[in-house]
């Protein structure tokens, strides 16, 4: 997809505070794509000692495995709350906490879970089947837990001894390790639960490398080496100190200054002004999840209530979605917004994933077609929307560039932005338009659709809800062949590209900087930076 002389005319108009950040810029030569790889083969030696300085790109929601929803969250997590399963560098589920992979009956209804032994979490307490039975159950049952859908098909955990557990499930879940491998398998200090309870998030306990020491809020998070840890010897690093820093000039100006080592989620025009600095390196990881535009279609009173009609041009009339869409270039998006460097599509499965189906096509952009379907619609034009955005500049930008786009098809876009935790509140809430949001992604296909698509999942902010949609995804999460999972997932998708709940615009890679004296960081697809075997190098 080209984009037309008129529509790169409309981009050139864009504020020059956005199309001029700093660090690289968008202009010239794109900066070259690095490689995931990059990182997980650093193995140089460290020394013991020393505080690495992270910048995040945003404030985490609550630090409870149980209520949190965002990316951010889940790196700080990935360095002191370890789960039964994780991922390595070539995206293979391997065991964590669990000594090994799970056991299956032959209908795939019992599930049997060794837990890895001699294990203590941060705060001394032993980690035993008790426990991880108490975090699952909590995970599942609890009535603020973003987890329940993840865990949905089990309807028990039992304690067979202290090293085993055993889930039995409502029917075969073949997603259930993969499930495991993210917050659903994140397991939790029982005393620390005991104690806090709702309030776990302002003081988490876990198993992991290092372990919470404070918060200040929309500023900073200090993580401590733990002596508890059971592989304590690898760790080198004394202390993780994570600096919220939303502006991606600042992250990029903070690492050029050597204010922090490490600087998460790069905006791609910065990408090219740090691996130009002698001092700095990029890699990247990412590539499962998927940004876009989220509309609001059936939330009516929250994602987890029944869907109802929507009040507004976009949520009532599936034409004009579709008409929105066709207004869209992905590819000039990709371009302008974030250098070449992302991955466009147009649905949620990631362009190398085993389960995608062969032949997904995505629309052209059609301004005269997109011209036909509003007037048609017999909408009154301009057709006002409301796009809800992070208040970074990058999605302000990216926001400005749809409402150039779509202005040609009659729509005109009021951008509204807000803080990230606000915005994703918004859209639990149902009280919103249209809204800019992704999906960090997961290793198996289920975890990008089932709490995202389908009726009343905790993260379907558009409200969709179809039987198209939800039983083909439940069809496929039951099934263990993976060619007939591939053909259910793609029945799935061809109704979310009908229903437009969700535009999908592409699969962000994210680009982690670092200083060149930082050695040890793995780095896989998730996008989840471990600092388990980091430190700065001898």
């Amino acid at each position: 997809m080209r984009p037309s002389p008129r529509l790169v005319a409309a981009l050139a108009v864009l504020p020059l505070a956005l199309t001029a950040c700093g660090g690289g810029g968008s202009s010239g030569t794109p900066a070259a794509p690095p490689s995931v790889a990059g990182a997980s083969a650093d193995n140089r030696p460290v020394k013991s000692g020393g505080t690495l300085t992270v910048a995040l790109n945003a404030d985490p929601d609550a630090l409870d495995p149980s209520t949190s929803t965002t990316l951010v969250g889940r790196e700080v997590f990935a360095n002191m709350c370890e789960k039964l399963y994780d991922i390595d560098a070539k995206s293979t589920i391997v065991p964590q906490l669990a000594g090994a992979l799970p056991e299956l009956s032959d209908d795939g209804k019992e599930v049997t879970i060794k837990l890895r032994e001699g294990v203590k979490f941060n705060d001394g307490t032993a980690f035993d089947a008790e426990a991880v039975k108490k975090s699952l159950d909590r995970h599942r049952t609890w009535e603020k837990s973003a987890r329940q859908a993840d865990l949905e098909a089990v309807s028990k955990v039992t304690v067979v001894d202290p090293t085993t557990i055993q889930l039995t499930l409502k029917r075969a879940f073949t997603p259930l390790t993969a499930q495991l491998a993210d917050r659903a398998g994140m397991i939790m200090s029982p005393k620390a639960l005991d104690a806090a309870n709702d309030n776990f998030g302002a003081g988490p306990v876990c198993v992991g490398p290092f372990k919470f020491a404070s918060r200040t809020s929309g500023s900073e998070i200090v993580l401590e080496k733990a002596p508890d840890y059971y592989d304590a010897a690898k760790v080198k690093l004394d202390k993780l100190v994570y600096k919220i820093i939303v502006d991606p000039n600042v992250r990029a100006a903070n690492l050029k200054s050597g204010d922090v080592q490490v600087g998460d989620n790069l905006a791609t025009n910065t990408v090219k002004g740090v691996q130009s600095d002698p001092n700095l390196k990029v890699v990247s990881g990412g590539g499962l999840g998927y940004y876009g535009v989220t509309i609001n279609i059936g939330n009516a009173d929250g994602a987890t209530e029944k869907s109802g009609p929507v009040d507004t041009a976009l949520g009532k009339s599936p034409q004009l979605r579709e008409a929105f869409e066709l207004a869209l270039d992905r590819d000039a998006i990709n371009k302008t917004v974030y250098n070449g460097l992302y991955e466009v599509d147009c649905f949620g499965v990631p362009l190398d994933s085993p389960f995608r189906a062969d032949g997904l096509q995505c629309p052209q952009r059609d301004v005269a077609k997109a011209k036909q379907l509003v007037q048609a619609s017999g909408v009154p034009t301009p057709i006002k929307v409301t796009l809800n955005t992070p208040n970074d500049a990058v999605n302000i930008r990216l926001a400005q560039v749809i409402q150039q786009m779509t202005k040609e098809a009659g729509f005109e876009v009021k951008v509204h932005t807000a803080e990230f935790v606000s915005l994703l509140e918004e859209g639990k809430a149902g009280t919103f338009d249209a809204m800019l949001v992704g999906w960090s992604g997961r290793v198996d296909l289920d975890g990008n659709l089932t709490n995202l698509v389908t009726s009343r999942g905790s993260n379907n902010y558009s409200g969709m809800s179809d039987p198209g949609i939800d039983d083909p995804i439940k069809q496929a999460a039951a099934e263990s062949d993976q060619a007939k999972r591939a053909e259910l997932y793609a029945a799935a998708m061809k109704k979310i590209a009908e229903l437009r709940g969700i535009l999908y615009l592409y699969h962000n890679k994210y680009y982690l900087g670092m200083s060149k004296n930082v050695a040890g960081v793995q780095y896989f697809a998730d996008g989840l930076p471990r600092f388990v075997t980091a430190g700065f190098a001898a």
